[in-house]
């Protein structure tokens, strides 16, 4: 799969899980929404999901360790339909009154409902990818 059609299904996805490591090396995945703008990927912390603080592992993660990784997949019973893209890149976090933040936001709530209402009040993540990798079982 070449990086055009990889960036394609991508961000067709609803659901991506973003991949952390401190500098420990630990990995830490979660799943994130997001918007993508070319090779730029955002998810931000909301507070629609309960979460005890807005200074999540994820983010202390990148303070230490800017490279991530964001998989998007799809699983079908038929196998031939699966399929799955890697994004791999660099990461920076935004405070919530960043202008890029306030874009990120229009963005994500361009892609969902939750997020027209209450838009994300968090730091933003913002991943430039540098890779888009993935597989396909058919075609």
């Amino acid at each position: 799969m070449d990086a055009v059609a990889a960036r394609s299904r991508f961000a067709a996805e609803p659901v991506a899980r973003l991949a952390t490591a401190g500098a420990d090396g630990r990995p830490h995945v979660v799943p994130v929404v997001f918007a993508v703008d070319g090779d730029t990927l955002y998810t931000a912390v909301d507070d629609v999901k309960p979460k005890s603080t807005q200074r999540l592992r994820r983010l202390r993660n990148i303070a230490e360790n800017p490279a991530v990784a964001l998989l998007a997949d799809r699983y079908d019973d038929d196998w031939s339909a699966l399929w799955w893209v890697r994004a791999d890149g660099t990461a920076r976090v935004l405070e919530p009154g960043d202008p890029e933040a306030g874009r990120a936001r229009l963005l994500l709530a361009e892609r969902y409902e939750p997020y027209r209402a209450a838009p994300p009040p968090g730091p933003v993540i913002v991943v430039a990818v540098e890779r888009w990798t993935g597989w396909a079982a058919a075609g």
